[in-house]
């Protein structure tokens, strides 16, 4: 099991910017994973070649990991919640009643939200961790979705020689447990009808069961942190007199168009581009001094995962840097304080700062490919 600990490992450090401890932890459940497997297929151990059977299959959970892992957070998720809407599409409304399409899309994020859970629980079951945790990194969170697609997709042996989809088998006890009353107010509600005024008994218990779904599953960290940095650019924002910026991110944080934010703010496409450009540096200022280390655990890219380089990446900062930014670089490794660094270095304190945002922006530079000769990015 080494072996594939070490090959997964080294695919990790070659290719994410998790923290070691991270990498290490997630490389030695993939390899138990497949161990167990191996050494539970009869077909397997028949074959005499457990060994090629093991890498293949590390490298098949590996690439599922990955692929989450460049997807990101937010598209990641998209994408799991959608290959598995289109497995159980057909599976998900009880017989005898004709749903539409919108009630059985209601029917679906139910079900999913509850499949969710327990495949969750699942993967603490397996992997022997305790009962609180939950994914807590963009890897870790990787490999859960990855679970969950494989988990979701378990063949169950049924009479007869037949087999199931573990999700299939799941939708259909699912539909089958929906009381027809259930389907008329899915159908009421995703028609703009009254539910309330034409079954008041029966009003509304869709959405608290989804409620309490979403309640049970625990919030990431990621999240946590994104909230953080919302609320500390806010007060930042307003700190410093501000507010017309903090409004211009409170609407930019709805995804609401340029034209639609200028008429709210009651400004001309000029005036936007003012606001926008001004933001934009209190926005710089917030993530490349004042508030950098938050940002950037946030944006898994700390002082432990190496500003979220690469290997290759890193030796290239380390190439370009100053030797005064390179000495307070390593002080920085160490724990120092500024105040310490500017007295040990012989520099004001000032000069330690404005030293250590220019270091942050030529890694921000680097990781965000602007090397390699593509152009500034107008987003914020």
């Amino acid at each position: 099991m080494d072996a594939t600990v070490e090959l997964i490992y080294n695919e990790f450090k070659q290719t994410t910017r998790a923290s070691d401890r991270n990498m290490k932890d997630i490389a030695t459940r993939l390899a138990e994973e497949v161990s167990r497997i191996c050494s539970e297929s009869k077909r397997i151990q028949a074959s005499g070649e457990v060994e090629n059977w093991s890498v293949v299959l590390a490298r098949h959970r590996l690439k599922q990991c990955l692929k989450y892992y460049q997807m990101g957070s937010r598209r990641g998720r998209i994408e799991l919640h959608s290959s598995l809407s289109a497995v159980i599409y057909r599976y998900i409304t009880p017989p005898q009643v004709q749903s539409s399409y919108q009630a059985r899309l209601s029917l679906i994020e139910d079900f999913l939200q509850g499949f969710y859970i327990e495949s969750l629980n699942a993967f603490r079951r397996e992997n022997q961790l305790p009962a609180e945790y939950s994914p807590r990194s963009l890897l870790e969170l990787a490999e859960y979705m990855a679970f969950t697609e494989r988990y979701a997709k378990r063949r169950i042996p049924l009479p007869r020689r037949r087999n199931q989809q573990l999700i299939i088998l799941r939708a259909q006890t699912f539909s089958q447990q929906q009381p027809p009353e259930m389907s008329v107010d899915i159908e009421q509600a995703s028609e703009g009808g009254s539910a309330e005024s034409d079954h008041p008994r029966s009003a509304a218990p869709l959405q608290q069961v989804r409620e309490q779904m979403v309640s049970q599953e625990p919030e990431l960290a990621q999240d946590t942190l994104r909230k953080k940095v919302v609320a500390e650019l806010m007060s930042y924002l307003e700190e410093r007199q501000q507010s017309d910026c903090a409004d211009y991110f409170a609407l930019r944080l709805q995804d609401l168009p340029a034209n639609e934010i200028e008429g709210i703010l009651g400004l001309t496409p000029r005036q936007r581009d003012y606001l926008q450009q001004r933001f934009k540096y209190h926005l710089i200022r917030f993530a490349m001094s004042h508030h950098w280390e938050l940002v950037h655990q946030w944006l898994e890219a700390d002082m432990e995962r190496n500003f979220g380089l690469t290997p290759k990446q890193w030796q290239v900062l380390l190439a370009r840097i100053s030797t005064t930014q390179r000495n307070l670089l390593e002080r920085k490794q160490k724990g120092m304080a500024e105040a310490a660094i500017a007295q040990e270095l012989g520099y004001t304190l000032n000069q330690i700062q404005k030293q250590w945002s220019k270091l942050l922006e030529q890694a921000w530079e680097i990781r965000n490919n602007l090397m390699s000769g593509a152009g500034v990015s107008t987003d914020e």
